[in-house]
């Protein structure tokens, strides 16, 4: 297996240029507004219009808005809470995803602060692109590239979406919390292939709390 390797946020703008340059803006801001609307009435409204703008602010980067992601860190780790919102479907799938030990050092499965300091371990708020899929020590994986100042050290964190056995449900009946992660976003072993395939490259991963 291939270990990781930075995926820089400049290449990552300029294929994402590319290809708006040579396709429509599809879909169109007021689509996605009123498609993350209709397809996920669950999901915090605060962050969803975080989403939006961050969609806004981030155009040039993210050229694949069919489907948006967002993580929301104000519920605890036993809540699924990784939201994937397909905007042309209008459905969301709500998954149980992980928050770093730095995050939650008393592992209290509560998210108690964020942090983009490189060997915190914890989770860091904001704007990310998904990058490249790849094969590293945890199985089948996906790059992500920081597109804020509060996460802008993702790449040389290594902070990743892959599969754990500390994601797993079955954690939440013997321990009633998810295990924490280095930073990354780690969902359960069952749910990696879908996640990896459905939130492909290019796309908005939205990683928050109200």
């Amino acid at each position: 297996m291939t270990a990781p390797t930075l995926f820089s946020r400049r290449a990552a703008i300029r294929a994402g240029a590319g290809v708006l340059a040579g396709i429509a803006a599809w879909p169109g801001e007021a689509f996605v507004q009123q498609g993350l609307s209709v397809a996920a009435p669950q999901v915090n409204r605060v962050l969803l219009n975080r989403a939006l703008l961050a969609l806004a602010r981030h155009n040039r980067a993210i050229w694949s808005r069919d489907i948006v992601a967002i993580a929301d860190f104000g519920l605890p780790s036993s809540a699924p809470r990784l939201h994937l919102i397909d905007i042309l479907d209008g459905t969301t799938t709500s998954l149980l995803v992980t928050h770093g030990k730095g995050s939650d050092p008393d592992h209290t499965g509560m998210l108690q602060s964020f942090s983009d300091v490189i060997g915190s371990n914890a989770t860091a708020e904001g704007a990310y692109l998904t990058g490249e899929a790849y094969s590293g020590i945890h199985g089948a994986s996906r790059r992500l590239i920081g597109l804020d100042p509060t996460n802008a050290h993702a790449e040389q964190r290594a902070i990743v979406i892959h599969a754990a056995w500390y994601a797993d449900p079955a954690l939440l009946v013997s321990q009633g919390r998810l295990g924490r992660s280095d930073g990354c976003f780690v969902v359960g072993e069952q749910d990696i292939a879908s996640v990896l395939s459905r939130l492909g490259q290019g796309r908005l991963l939205y990683a928050a709390r109200e």
